[in-house]
């Protein structure tokens, strides 16, 4: 009775151990993109969440990368036109610059003759703006790295409850059956995780390129105003 029990157990074991292999066996042979699809309909808002979290990533980097560009002739020649008593080349400098903190000085030098307060006042708005444009769709990559991971845990979800309700149909569980489906299941967690991880650096690597930018136009911002506010100017 005894040898009938090990011979009974040992054929469980090599009947899971070809299961396993099996499953393995049809891995190797899938590619990724064929990988990624057997996640199921939830890696549909999946990839469309990663193809949207890189437009915007590029997009803003490229914007930022060009805002944060310094013009070092700009302020020595806004100054010397300032000193010199010449708003009007002053502006038109700012005008021919195009840059966020041209825009910036523009504002202030078109203030010049009023409070230093008020020109302040301008400045401070018009750099409000500024920053608003490179923060624009920013807060989405937020978005995006809270939303995929949680798509990921919805897809498994959904895929195990099949799975049990397939050995319930079945009326015993198959080993590997189950091992396997959990695993394609498993693709959609991985996959909303990656997407949610890829989208939170992309967050804040571009808030750390705004700040910079931010950094160097409050800079720049003061040393115009003392520009300004110097005896003579």
């Amino acid at each position: 009775m005894s040898f009938m029990q090990d011979n009974v157990t040992m054929d469980s074991v090599n009947t899971v151990q070809q299961q396993a292999v099996q499953v393995a066996t049809t891995g190797e042979n899938l590619n990724l993109i064929q990988l990624l699809m057997k996640g199921g309909w939830i890696m549909v808002p999946i990839i469309f969440l990663l193809f949207l979290a890189l437009v915007i990533f590029f997009e803003r980097y490229i914007t930022i990368r060009k805002a944060s560009r310094r013009d070092s002739g700009l302020m020595s020649q806004i100054k010397g036109n300032v000193m010199s008593g010449r708003l009007d080349a002053a502006i038109a400098v700012c005008r021919s610059s195009n840059s966020a903190l041209a825009r910036m000085l523009q504002k202030g030098l078109s203030r010049v003759g009023r409070p230093i307060k008020d020109i302040e006042g301008a400045i401070e708005n018009a750099g409000k703006l500024e920053v608003s444009k490179l923060e624009k769709n920013i807060n989405i990559l937020g978005i995006v790295a809270g939303i995929a991971p949680m798509l990921g845990f919805v897809g498994t979800i959904f895929g195990v409850i099949q799975i049990f309700r397939d050995v319930e149909v079945a009326g015993g569980i198959d080993i590997g059956s189950v091992s396997g489906g959990l695993y394609v299941k498993m693709i959609a967690s991985a996959s909303g995780l990656t997407v949610g991880i890829l989208a939170y650096i992309g967050y804040h690597v571009l808030n750390m390129m705004v700040e910079r930018v931010i950094l160097r136009m409050e800079t720049d911002s003061v040393e115009f105003i003392d520009l300004l506010d110097e005896p003579g100017a």
